[in-house]
């Protein structure tokens, strides 16, 4: 990866970049930041210059055979440990070149990634990953062996803090006096979950948030940048999901127009709409998942409205599309009902996810948005 692939961090990647011509290379490094503010693609490019064969002031050449190599992410002297899960059936654990290609693959699809990404590239939904102890075993061989070229062995442990702790334990050694021509760049969002120990033995490399503006000229939206709040993965996550963010808002202008119609109009034709939208948003074909997406969203725009209601624009997050609504919408989302309206689209979800009868969800939820909408302030 190119230091000019990465967006922002102008100042950090000047910092890597002047490490590398001055000789000034810590041999273990720990890239502590937010999610999404670009930690491991700076970890990527800054492998790639310091082994790149003819680098210049700015960046990697990105033409030599090295390069190359480091594009594809095969280098011999480029090496990963990430969080992996044991499979079902398989007694030993296992170690994370049993699922490289996935790993590589997922970079190569979309460096910017994080813990939900990787498990659904995975097809993990509620299991728990971890970096085990033999690891640490894997590690201490593939560093063990002379470079292949006259570069630096690179071992990047994404997501450090899942090492289990006699893996964490078991790397003390090594690194505090790795082998020649090694460096270590170790990746985390908490680093208070980090033993102490190994903080203690690496160099600390401050990561931090992007900038809105930044975020907004990368995907070319600037409320969607402000609704991610300097986090990329969240903002590249928003606009592949615009067009189900859209039906989702479809849908839930026609649960609240509807509901005030009834509640405060008397029209009951509103009311037969509503029971043909819960009709149609429980339908199986739809998917449980999609159902409970569907009713989170609704809760964030239920708690946006009411910040709208307070007049505290500097804490709204919301879309163009959603802003317009909520023009006229927010007044009627206040203190005498947002925390019913909340406890009701929560109680929905855990029993949509309980396998409850969505029918029955779903038109029970729309009385009640009734009832809850009629009340004032």
């Amino acid at each position: 990866m190119l230091f000019k692939d990465i967006i922002g961090q102008e100042k950090l990647k000047q910092q890597l970049r002047l490490s590398v011509q001055e000789g000034r290379i810590p041999h273990a490094q720990l890239f502590t930041g937010p999610v999404g503010a670009g930690k491991l693609p700076l970890a990527l490019a800054y492998a790639q210059y310091l082994n790149c064969q003819h680098r210049t002031d700015e960046d990697s050449c990105g033409v030599c055979p090295t390069c190359q190599q480091f594009a594809r992410l095969e280098h011999p002297d480029l090496h990963f440990v990430f969080p992996i899960y044991k499979p079902e059936g398989r007694k030993e654990p296992p170690v994370c070149d049993d699922f490289i290609e996935d790993f590589r693959q997922q970079i190569l699809t979309q460096p910017y990634f994080d813990t939900e990404d990787w498990n659904a590239t995975l097809g993990l939904e509620n299991k728990q990953t971890v970096i085990y102890e033999k690891e640490s075993s894997e590690i201490l061989r593939k560093l063990s062996l002379k470079p292949f070229g006259e570069g630096s062995k690179v071992m990047i442990i994404w997501q450090a803090e899942k090492m289990n702790s006699t893996c964490a334990n078991k790397l003390l050694k090594i690194l505090e006096e790795p082998p020649s021509q090694t460096v270590f760049i170790l990746i985390t969002e908490q680093p208070d979950m980090l033993l102490s120990t190994i903080i203690s033995r690496c160099q600390q490399i401050r990561v931090p948030k992007l900038p809105n503006e930044v975020v907004a000229a990368a995907i070319g939206r600037e409320d969607i940048a402000r609704i991610a709040n300097g986090n990329y993965v969240v903002a590249r996550r928003l606009c592949e999901q615009q067009d189900e963010n859209n039906a989702f808002h479809e849908d839930f202008v026609a649960l609240m127009r509807n509901a005030w119609r009834v509640a405060h109009q008397q029209d009951y034709n509103a009311l037969q709409t509503l029971r043909k939208w819960s009709m149609a948003i429980s339908d199986s074909k739809v998917g449980r998942e999609k159902q409970k997406a569907f009713l989170q969203y609704v809760q964030r725009q239920i708690r946006e409205n009411f910040i709208a209601n307070r007049h505290l624009p500097e804490l709204n997050y919301q879309t163009k599309e959603e802003e317009t609504f909520s023009v006229k919408f927010a007044p009627f989302i206040h203190m005498g009902n947002v925390e019913g309206i909340l406890a009701e689209l929560d109680k929905a979800e855990v029993q949509i996810g309980q396998n409850g009868n969505a029918k029955i969800i779903f038109f029970d939820l729309c009385l009640q948005m009734i009832v809850l909408i009629k009340k004032t302030e």
